[in-house]
Parts: structure tokens; sequence; C-alpha cells
């Protein structure tokens, strides 16, 4: 299975829901591996596997929720365990106000954990239930059938998705030595290079030149773009 990165590109329109269950690749049986020490849950359940299921663009939250509701109604719980959508907390920092934003780390995708038959099928209910659910199109896998993602997959995966236990920083798009231009603000036009980063005040120090002297100003990263070498 090609693994899931965070330059997934907006999934398409879901594909029509198939009259029949389509063959699903033998998943061998999972081990209980941990996430870490304490009382967290494992990594992956035991007799569970980890599924990617792509969805329509910007529908990963309501088809989180619709199944999480669905199996509970369902009386499934036994079969399906964790649906995740991962994601991050990103500062942003403009004319002087800061926001934290979250950010899907994988859009167009959600995670699922469940339970397969015996012969490695996902139990037709829960394949339907799934199916059926406005805004999903169809399991990731190889020739059409849903593949189980592997280990390094889903610690990667996990790890994406706990909380971050720090006050997150703004994310820079720019490193010392970056040639850049100012697109907003009393420097304008200028051009310059990045000298220092500063994510936790959300601003860039630049070298221009002024006067013919290089000078150093700090200017709001949303001001500068890079510019072409």
């Amino acid at each position: 299975m090609t693994e899931p990165d965070a330059n997934f590109q907006s999934a398409p329109e879901p594909d029509p829901v198939p009259d029949h269950e389509p063959d699903v690749a033998p998943a061998p049986p999972t081990p209980e591996i941990t996430s870490g020490g304490g009382e967290e849950e494992p990594m992956v359940t035991p007799g569970m596997n980890w599924f990617v299921l792509r969805v329509a663009s910007n529908k990963e939250d309501s088809v989180r929720n619709t199944l999480l509701r669905k199996i509970k109604i369902e009386g499934f719980e036994h079969l399906v365990n964790r649906i995740l959508v991962p994601t991050e907390k990103e500062k942003v920092v403009k004319a002087g106000k800061q926001k934290i934003v979250e950010k899907k780390l994988y859009p167009g995708y959600v995670f699922v954990e469940m339970k397969l038959e015996d012969d490695g099928r996902i139990p037709q209910d829960v394949f339907f239930l799934i199916k059926e659910t406005t805004g999903v199109g169809d399991f990731i896998g190889t020739a059409g059938r849903p593949s189980p993602m592997t280990i390094p997959e889903i610690e990667k995966m996990l790890l994406a998705s706990k909380p971050a236990e720090e006050q997150p920083q703004v994310k820079m798009e720019f490193a010392k030595g970056d040639h850049i231009k100012v697109v907003d603000g009393a420097f304008e036009n200028m051009e310059g290079v990045v000298d220092e980063t500063l994510p936790e005040q959300g601003k860039v120090r630049v070298l221009v030149t002024v006067f013919g002297r290089s000078t150093p100003l700090e200017i709001e990263y949303w001001q500068i773009e890079k510019a072409e070498e």
C-alpha cells in the first residue's frame, strides 16, 4: 500500500456505491503493539486492522461523525473501534493578532480501525454501512481491494493524531538565506535575504539594502514571499 502523506490532494467526488461487496485482500493477524506506556490504547487493537477510506473533499469530519453515530446505533462497536481524521494546530499571526487554526493532515481521507472476518473480508454489514454513508468514496488498496495499513504507516498516522502538548508555533516557509520580496507594508516591493526566522513572534528578520547599506528589518511572515532567483 502506498503510504499516505501530508501532501495528499483533495479527493475526487465519491464513487457510486457498488451493489455487491468486493473481495478484500486477506490480512495477517495484527499483534498488540502499543504506542507508548501507561493507559494509552494499543497502536493496533488485537484482531483488527487499520484501513484508509477516501472521502469527498471537506467531508472528513461529517463522514467520521456520521459513521460513529451509525456504528453506535447498529451496535457494531465490537467490529469498528476507532475512526480518525488527523489534524494539527497551527498558529497564524496577522497584523499583530494571533489565532490558532486546525489543519487536516490528510485532506480527503479518513482512517478506520475495524475487525475482519476469518477469511480476511470486511464484515458485510459493516462494509455497506460505510459505503452507503454520504461522502464516502472507496477504500485505499491495490487492484480495487482494500488493503490494511502497515505498522510504520499506522505509527506515523497515530503520532500525527496526538494533540500537541505545547503551544503551536507559526509554520514558517522561509529559511536563513532565502531570497524574498516584501509584498505588503511600508517596504513593499523591496527584496532582501532572510537572516533569521522568529516563529514565536510570527516574524522574519530580513536584510535589505537601504541607501546602499544592508539594513535588518523584522517583518511579519505574511508580508513577504519567496522571490524568483
